[in-house]
């Protein structure tokens, strides 16, 4: 099974409606815990990751690409020498 990237930026639909109707949220925080905002409300929860993955039903539009680290070149594949 492959582990499914979740950006900051994502909009998730879930299993379950917000007691406001919605069921679209967007990540704000990830990590060991990730931070969602209600697309409907706006309330703001924090869930650990095992519990997004399993109420989490299927993605809706994709966040921006994460920038690369500091100190890291961005290449394009090719061999400069």
């Amino acid at each position: 099974m492959a582990v499914e990237e979740i950006r900051i930026g994502d909009v998730w639909q879930t299993k379950k409606q917000h007691p406001c109707g919605a069921n679209q949220w967007t990540v704000t925080r990830i990590g060991a815990d990730i931070k969602i905002r209600c697309g409907g409300c706006g309330r703001i929860v924090m869930m650990d990751r095992e519990t997004f993955l399993k109420r989490k039903r299927k993605l809706l539009e994709r966040g921006p690409e994460p920038a690369a680290p500091a100190g890291m070149a961005v290449t394009d594949g090719t061999n400069p020498g």
